[in-house]
């Protein structure tokens, strides 16, 4: 097996404005786990999920169709405890375009988001698909084309998404979408399947989203939702209010390159440099987050750089950080899903190295 044992260190505090100084968790990561048979492979990892048996679902961005531009480019596999392929689920199915996430509920219903046909499908644990959400463009609709983005944004509709990202669920069913890269806001059906209310507009300010990219609830039914674009984690109630942000400001080691890209600003912002408007490349913009399973939840995060993953209390307070940006075991190339079944135990959906880690912490001191 290709392992990477990583040993604690801690973080310098680098730059000029007052930082986040937290240990680096020790950690091992495993990039050869999943067993995939010879003629499959990998896409952009864009999605990871755990269920009660330890089966892994894997939401790739393989098995494209079509054109280089407007291909369908989405497969959701199968993988048992110890990594074996078990089976691909939904193959050729009618929502498949652009994978971006995958969830198991408690009841171990598979859930995914499609990016590209703005729809979210969820299955049975055999695989049957049991309810769908939003609608995809028809296929024979002279106007069918990538969605735009016009400023100001088109009034959003209830019951369909636009660019739909990511959901979660609270302890009394109810599902909790979030919408996305267009509609900017959070989506809240019942467990029946009824559209219930939703919450958040374009915009930087409270309640406001710019890129809901990843969310996640609590045991005690808050609803956390990262923020892309805006750089934070920002908390709401069952009910949509508005409780608090959390912004990761941790300092890292100026010398690292962006896996692709431009070194992107600093944050927060000075006077002689204003920050930029969208802050998805920013140190500690979140892109995905997950909470691990009770009694003692914390919360995992990622950003896109410098590639890292951060440990925090649900109150915000990160209590550790690791990995970086890069091609090797234990570096990451645009972390899309973490799955988190456990405190100790973590898999990371990345885009650009094509694959999933899977990585074992060092159990943290109380």
């Amino acid at each position: 097996m290709r392992r990477a044992l990583f040993t604690a260190i801690f973080c310098l505090p680098l730059l000029a404005h007052a930082q986040q100084i937290v240990p680096q968790i020790k950690f091992q990561a495993q990039t050869d786990f999943f067993k995939l048979p010879a003629d499959l492979y990998f896409g952009e990892a864009a999605g990871v999920a755990v269920n009660s048996k330890g089966h892994v679902f894997v939401f790739s961005r393989g098995s494209t169709t079509g054109p280089a531009y407007g291909a369908a480019a989405a497969q959701l596999l199968e993988f048992d405890a110890n990594g074996n392929y078990v089976r691909e689920i939904g193959h050729h199915l009618y929502a498949w375009s652009f994978a971006h996430s995958v969830k198991v509920d408690k009841q171990d219903n598979i859930w995914v988001a499609d990016k590209g046909s703005d729809m979210v499908i969820k299955f049975s644990p055999e695989g049957r698909v049991l309810m769908v959400f939003g609608r995809k463009q028809e296929a024979s609709d002279e106007g069918t084309e990538p969605l735009k983005h016009p400023k100001p944004p088109l009034p959003p509709i209830d019951g369909q998404f636009r660019q739909v990202t990511d959901m979660a669920w609270d302890g009394a069913g109810n599902t909790y979408i979030s919408d996305g890269y267009i509609n900017s806001r959070v989506a809240k059906i019942d467990k029946d399947g009824n559209w219930i209310k939703s919450w958040g507009e374009p915009g930087t300010g409270p309640g406001q989203f710019n890129t809901p990219h990843s969310i996640a609830t609590d045991d005690a039914g808050n609803v956390y939702v990262a923020d892309r674009g805006n750089g934070r984690i920002q908390v709401f109630d069952d009910d949509g209010k508005y409780l608090r942000e959390i912004h990761i400001d941790v300092a890292y080691d100026h010398s690292i390159r962006p896996w692709m890209g431009s070194v992107p600003a600093q944050i927060p912002a000075t006077p002689e440099a204003p920050a930029p408007q969208n802050k998805t490349q920013l140190n500690g913009s979140p892109w995905a987050i997950c909470i691990t399973p009770g009694p003692h939840q914390v919360l995992f995060a990622s950003d896109g750089f410098p590639g890292r993953i951060y440990k925090l209390a649900l109150d915000g307070t990160v209590l550790g950080v690791l990995g970086k940006t890069g091609h090797g075991a234990g570096e990451f190339g645009w972390i899309h899903e973490l799955a988190c079944p456990s405190e100790t135990l973590l898999y990371a959906a990345e885009l650009l190295n094509w694959r999933v880690q899977r990585l074992t912490l060092e159990p943290a001191e109380r």
